[in-house]
């Protein structure tokens, strides 16, 4: 389980009986210690499966960025530089014509 690392499950848990010696430990003490356990084991297996949905979902989400950037780069290759100093310089133009607009006509947005 786990890559080898975790040698109980919740049921190896809840299964394991301990022989009574006369010394021992309470009964109730170990069973009220090992639902304890469960209880961690069920939330960590939980986690576990939560967090690797989760990594699979943003797995997917980072293969499909990476695919529509690299569309995007070579769109943005193939119009070559000379249209995007023209598209910056034209950005530009009309960000001063909305300026100019906006003294020339009173409005203050």
């Amino acid at each position: 389980m786990y890559n080898g690392k975790i040698n109980l499950s919740e049921q190896d848990i809840l299964n394991k009986d301990f022989k009574i010696d006369t010394r021992g430990y309470r009964p109730q003490e170990v069973d009220k210690f090992l639902d304890m356990i469960i209880a961690d084991y069920t939330e960590f297996n939980a986690t576990i499966k939560r967090q690797r949905e989760e990594i699979q979902a943003l797995t997917e989400d980072n293969i499909k960025l990476k695919q529509e950037y690299h569309k995007l780069l070579s769109r943005l290759e193939a119009a070559g530089n000379s249209d995007i100093g023209s598209s910056v310089n034209n950005v530009d133009l009309l960000k001063r014509i909305s300026q100019l607009e906006k003294i020339v006509f009173g409005r203050n947005e």
